[in-house]
């Protein structure tokens, strides 16, 4: 199945099927992101912008939340 027929099955799901797809599409989405998030961590893909976080965070440049 392509993206054309995917698009066309999912724009004739009835009202109900659509809501729990999309609910089941926001799930797998930050499932991947979570995955993504991971994978760049291991990797050291994030570890500057950590550095300077952390940099910050000493050098009192930070905003209570």
């Amino acid at each position: 199945m392509n993206l054309e027929e995917i698009k066309q099955e999912v724009s004739q799901l009835p009202t109900e099927e659509f809501r729990k797809f999309s609910e089941w599409f926001e799930e797998f989405k930050a499932d991947q992101w979570d995955k993504q998030i991971e994978e760049d961590i291991l990797a050291g893909r994030l570890d500057a912008f950590a550095e300077e976080a952390m940099r910050d965070f000493k050098e009192g440049r930070y905003t209570e939340l």
